[in-house]
């Protein structure tokens, strides 16, 4: 079942119920009596009941996460090898998230993928499934999320029970096999209050941890004692989801490269090749399919060999193969933006000296009223900008404009 038809049976769903009861209800109604709409309101300081500004609230998490993650100088997992593990039992099945959590956590796991490989380009996710007391492997570690994507979203079916422990067994043996210069991590999207396993499951436990082996879970339904256990003994993070939304923040925690684990921080030389791309109309054998393509794909630099994607470990002599742009993209990780200043009104005595406009997009920094609003500045060419050029410059840019024209305007005047 594809995540369309799943949306669209519970739609069906939803439908019938409204008919058997004599009560349909228009759309935006129905969000008024399900979406609790009263918690999007708070008091100001007169007393009076206004809409919260989810846009400032968006940007005081943000940058809470960014000085986490640019506190201090610390060598990160830049080659991660990064297994999800989706439980897919009978709870996944459960209504509480709309249309159900199994169909939120496949569009979160989506939109997860792509933003993984977008900050992690020399790094290779797979896909596991938990259901009916067993693990599946979905997918192997590759470098593609459409393959990835396109494999979960086939497989959108919830029965049986979960067995973490099946789980962390199967990921344990995969993630044994690869490079010990690879930042092993697994991610556990957990909707089950139980776990249906055939041994002891603390030994495991003890296994993952003796193979360095990260373990972080994101609960959709309670806190389990066996997750928190895992999280602290494998040294991840835990946590339970309060709504969609935060589910979808508590993923996208994980996109960024975390803390190197002290026995792979370790400098070492990697080997790597960069593959010239095939030429069309070519025949040949792709090594990570087994069968013959035409066209297009790479060519192994050492043993010739055919792979379809990048990046990506030969099949045939096992050289890491990646392009130029993979490690050009890697390069703002080692060397972090500096996280910008909060500018108040109260900050500055003079109001003349107030910004009025961004640096980063041109536009107004005034509310109506000409009222300053919320704004930062760069601590090094001390430009100002906006909220959102603020996370744009932090997660997608990662260049100040400002220090970046002021250091062409040095050179042009050199």
């Amino acid at each position: 079942m594809s995540l369309k038809d799943a949306e669209m049976k519970y739609n069906r769903e939803d439908e019938e119920d409204d008919d058997g009861d004599g009560r349909g209800v228009e759309a935006w109604e129905r969000d008024y009596a399900d979406e609790r709409s009263w918690e999007s309101l708070q008091e100001d300081e007169s007393g009076l009941l206004r809409p919260i500004d989810n846009k400032t609230l968006y940007h005081a998490q943000y940058r809470r996460r960014l000085r986490t993650t640019t506190a201090a100088r610390i060598q990160k997992g830049l080659i991660r090898y990064l297994y999800i593990v989706i439980d897919l039992s009978r709870a996944a099945g459960e209504t509480d998230y709309k249309p159900s959590r199994m169909v939120v956590v496949a569009r979160q796991v989506e939109a997860f993928i792509r933003e993984f490989f977008d900050q992690n380009p020399l790094s290779q996710v797979a896909l596991v499934t938990l259901k009916d007391g067993v693990a599946n492997s979905l997918t192997g570690l590759g470098g593609s999320p459409e393959s990835h994507i396109k494999a979960l979203m086939g497989k959108l079916t919830s029965s049986g029970d979960a067995s973490l422990q099946n789980g962390l067994d199967l990921v344990q043996s995969l993630l044994n096999q690869i490079p010990s210069y690879g930042h092993r991590e697994v991610l556990i999207l957990y909707s089950a209050l139980s776990t249906c396993d055939p041994g002891e499951i603390m030994e495991t436990i003890q296994k993952c941890k003796a193979s360095k082996i990260r373990c972080s879970v994101i609960g959709l339904s309670a806190e389990l004692y066996i997750c928190k256990y895992l999280c602290q003994e494998t040294g991840g993070s835990y946590y339970v989801a309060l709504d969609e939304f935060h589910l979808k923040e508590l993923i996208f925690e994980h996109a960024p490269p975390p803390p190197a684990i002290a026995e792979f921080a370790v400098a070492n030389l990697i080997k790597m090749g960069f593959p010239q791309r095939a030429a069309e109309g070519v025949i040949s054998i792709c090594s990570c399919h087994k069968e013959a393509k035409v066209g297009g794909g790479y060519t192994c630099p050492r043993c010739k060999a055919r792979v379809c994607e990048l990046p990506t470990e030969c099949q045939i002599c096992g050289l890491t193969l990646v392009s130029s742009p993979h490690l050009a993209r890697s390069y703002h990780h080692l060397f972090p933006i500096t996280p910008f200043d909060d500018v108040t009104p109260s900050a500055t005595n003079n109001p003349s000296k107030l910004p009025k406009i961004c640096f980063g997009c041109q536009l107004s920094l005034l509310n109506p009223g000409n009222m300053p609003a919320p704004c930062v500045s760069c601590p090094k060419c001390e430009q100002f900008f906006c909220l959102d050029c603020d996370i744009y410059i932090h997660e997608s840019l990662h260049n100040c404009p400002g220090c970046e024209s002021f250091r062409h305007s040095k050179s042009v005047v050199a």
